[in-house]
């Protein structure tokens, strides 16, 4: 199925016959392929003197989807899709531990126990999202790990920025908000050693079709999707837009130009000269002020009301009226 997928063209037709010469099978066979597309939601017409072309494409994230048009060396080109997963990055882990290469991908359909920060689920309902985690092996000492979840955010902000035309922000540490309302969330996982980064997981969450109605009641008033604000896109796109951003963005990374990427994370910022709250895992006010900048390890400078500056590395970040 995916070797006649790539022979096929939207809008283009393809000959039985040269089909058959560059697959090496029957007709017959071409046959019961194009019945298996169409089975897989792909739009196919046939015509007995002029061949086949694509017409239509389902909204998938299959490598089918994905792998034609992506641009990148690294990043996406070992996948592994599921329809059903419970959770991306606990799947990417498993790949890692076992070996997998820098740039596997992992998508699904559906999640049943994505991961939040704080211990959340990460509600993803089928094809509603897109659910995505990239297995890393950055040359990078533990303490810097931190440093790809910006890194990961002025990435796939860029990307859905540069598909949708939606101005999407950073709010501190980790989500992406359009309109004040949270579209996506990133989570990172480490295994390391003392002074070693055995592998990091990336996992990336962003709701694309998803409606009001789909999600979590304790969400609905906070939470947005590119459906919801009026942009509809093919999730392939997004992914293909995403791994083309991050791997330059990875790369300035991993070769020590950190600086550059902080640039381009305090520019898309919505934390940055807000008032602001943050709260420890408990729920409790852990410092109220200004949050003035955010140094090279990630953590967020909040300078309170008496004028001392506090420095957080992590915990719940709220933006208070000004």
């Amino acid at each position: 199925m995916s070797d006649l997928l790539r022979l096929l063209h939207e809008g283009e037709w393809v000959s039985g016959e040269a089909i058959s010469q560059r697959l090496g099978v029957s007709r017959t066979a071409i046959w019961k392929q194009v019945e298996a597309l169409r089975s897989a939601g792909y739009g196919v017409e046939a015509s007995p003197r002029k061949g086949y072309r694509l017409t239509a494409r389902p909204d998938s994230v299959t490598a089918e989807e994905i792998l034609p048009g992506l641009t990148t060396e690294r990043m996406g080109r070992w996948i592994e899709h599921r329809e059903t997963v419970g959770s991306t990055n606990e799947l990417a882990k498993q790949l890692a531990r076992a070996g997998a290469p820098e740039g596997q991908l992992v998508l699904a359909d559906e999640q049943t126990a994505g991961k939040g920060r704080l211990g959340r689920v990460w509600s993803t309902p089928k094809g509603s999202s897109l659910a995505m985690s990239l297995v890393l092996r950055p040359d990078l000492p533990p303490y810097h790990a931190p440093r790809i979840t910006l890194a990961a955010a002025v990435a796939v902000c860029e990307a859905v920025r540069a598909v949708t035309g939606l101005p999407v922000g950073i709010k501190w540490p980790n989500d992406l908000q359009v309109n004040s309302r949270k579209l996506c969330g990133i989570l990172t996982e480490m295994e390391a050693e003392i002074d070693r980064v055995a592998f990091v997981v990336l996992g990336i969450g962003l709701n694309v079709h998803l409606t009001r109605e789909e999600m979590d009641p304790a969400f609905r008033e906070s939470a947005t999707s590119l459906a919801m604000e009026g942009v509809a896109v093919r999730r392939a796109v997004l992914v293909r837009a995403i791994l083309a951003q991050f791997e330059p963005v990875y790369a300035d990374l991993v070769t020590g130009h950190f600086p550059r990427i902080l640039d381009r994370w305090r520019a898309f910022s919505v934390t940055l000269g807000a008032s602001v709250r943050t709260l420890d895992v408990s729920g409790e006010v852990r410092v109220e002020g200004v949050a003035e900048g955010v140094d090279e390890e990630g953590a967020l400078l909040v300078r309170d009301d008496s004028g001392r500056s506090h420095r957080v590395l992590s915990g719940e970040l709220s933006l208070r009226p000004r």
